[in-house]
């Protein structure tokens, strides 16, 4: 669910406008959707790698509740069915992270449009968007000097405790006297209606709709205020937003990194091609998290500086995601190679961005989750707890999110809840039992909350994403997707 650096810059897509303030309806929506506007209301232009995909800006409210108030451009892009007598509809695509660009999943060719497979090319339009304050749509822009000195996540005293409440309010500050009113309305309930204004600018009466990690939040959010507008929904990789507080959010989330990290030690102690075959794997990383604690571990991409501890196990965190177990073995075994650094030696010093960088997370993501941490006292319960929990993954990037959004005022725009879906269609949802973003137990918890209403898919393998993990479940998913056809209660795919 955490992809994106804060710095992360994303690129500019886009075209032709068109205004929709008021196209979508309160939170509670009627049996029956309004007629929707013509498709030939979006000014479609040529982008993409090949000229073959559809750019286009919508022009939306900022605040939903003031239609008629200030507005932003959203970035929608589009890439029409291959077989137009075939097409079932649209597919609309939920990014993750916060920070992913879905502008940029439809124009590419490789990284992007790959994403799906030949029979969804072939028989939807499939679209998808920067959601407001990400990449093309309005991003949320800051000082690039504040953003580069975030303090560490890795928290050890009251006065670090109390630094980074300080930068954080600076930051705020910043950030939205840079982005405008925008700034306080990037939660996901609003992008709910910015997806709502979407499917009736294209036409479509219901939406189906996919969304990947972060963009499941979305999705289950849309199927909350909208239920009658959903024709199909996957939820790949799955958010539970009904976790209440901080101690919970990271007890589940290092939990499932702690597991991640077993999976790899499992995998490396049975496989040759292991780099660390035959050694202690988890002596080796209990000492690599040693050197780097006292900052003597060598930086692999920045010679004669130093790899502090939090970038080491976020290095081992981004890994388990594919997972690419073999190529976090060749880099932990160099590291344990590698002459130590005199100590005390500097970590890396950022490269420097500009005036200003986008931050494509906190605005969003501290929007969406009320996780105050009252005082030094309690992030250190906290971080006792998830060692307990997570020995190995204890400081894994769900830490930062806990720590980028301290001092965040209450309450937040969207804070969770316990999700309560009538009167939608079936939606399906897909997680993989070792995945070390959206943990097995959310999915499983988010399906509880469905009810009858949904029914989850289980992809019995490693990795966060479970889409193209092999064809049982590509074509199990594309299967609901085009037919409406669920797969029986209980179902599994092998691991690939």
């Amino acid at each position: 669910m955490l992809r994106r650096n804060r710095l992360a810059l994303v690129g500019a897509a886009a075209a032709g406008t068109v205004a929709l303030a008021g196209v979508a309806l309160p939170a509670t929506a009627s049996p029956t959707p309004p007629a929707p506007r013509s498709p030939s209301a979006i000014g479609w232009r040529a982008c993409g790698d090949d000229g073959k995909a559809e750019c286009a800006t919508l022009r939306l409210p900022i605040d939903w509740s003031r239609p008629d108030g200030p507005t932003f451009g959203l970035a929608i892009a589009r890439r029409q069915a291959l077989d137009r007598d075939a097409r079932v509809g649209t597919l609309v695509f939920g990014p993750g992270g916060p920070g992913d660009s879905g502008v940029q999943r439809v124009t590419r060719l490789k990284g992007g449009i790959d994403r799906f497979s030949d029979e969804l090319r072939r028989r939807f339009d499939i679209v998808s968007f920067d959601p407001r304050g990400i990449g093309a749509s309005h991003p949320v822009t800051c000082s690039a000097d504040l953003l580069r000195a975030a303090p560490s996540p890795m928290i050890k005293s009251a006065a670090q405790f109390r630094a980074t409440l300080d930068h954080n309010a600076r930051l705020r500050a910043d950030c939205r006297a840079r982005t405008g009113p925008l700034y306080d309305h990037a939660d996901t309930l609003s992008t709910v209606r910015d997806v709502d204004a979407i499917r009736a600018a294209l036409g479509e009466p219901k939406l189906t709709f996919h969304g990947s990690s972060y963009g499941t939040l979305l999705g289950e959010m849309y199927a909350e205020t909208f239920p009658r507008r959903v024709r199909a929904m996957v939820l790949e990789s799955v958010d539970d937003h009904s976790i209440p507080d901080a101690r919970r959010f990271l007890t589940s989330e290092l939990a499932a990194a702690q597991d991640s990290f077993d999976q790899f030690a499992a995998w490396c102690g049975r496989t040759r091609e292991c780099a660390l075959h035959g050694k202690d794997v988890r002596a080796i990383w209990r000492d690599l998290r040693a050197r780097a604690d006292r900052g003597e571990l060598p930086d692999p991409s920045s010679p004669g500086t130093a790899l502090p501890e939090f970038g080491l196990v976020l290095m081992a965190y981004k890994s388990f995601y594919g997972p690419d177990w073999a190529e976090l073995a060749s880099k932990l075994a160099a590291l344990d190679a590698a002459p130590p650094l005199r100590a005390g030696a500097r970590p890396a010093a950022a490269q420097a961005a500009g005036e200003t960088a986008t931050d494509p997370f906190t605005a969003q993501f501290c929007s969406d989750w009320s996780l105050p941490v009252r005082d030094y006292g309690e992030y250190a319960r906290l971080m006792r707890r998830t060692e307990k929990v997570a020995p190995d993954m204890t400081f894994a990037r769900p830490v930062m999110a806990i720590s980028a959004c301290l001092g965040r005022p209450q309450p937040v725009r969207n804070p969770q809840h316990r999700l309560d879906v009538r009167g939608s269609a079936p939606i399906l949802l897909s997680n993989a039992v070792h995945d070390p973003a959206t943990p097995y137990a959310w999915a499983r918890n988010v399906a509880r909350q469905l009810g009858p209403t949904g029914r989850l898919l289980t992809y019995e393998g490693a990795g966060h994403g479970s889409y193209d993990r092999g064809p049982c479940m590509q074509n199990t998913i594309d299967a609901y997707l085009t037919s409406l056809t669920l797969p029986p209660p209980g179902t599994t795919c092998p691991a690939q």
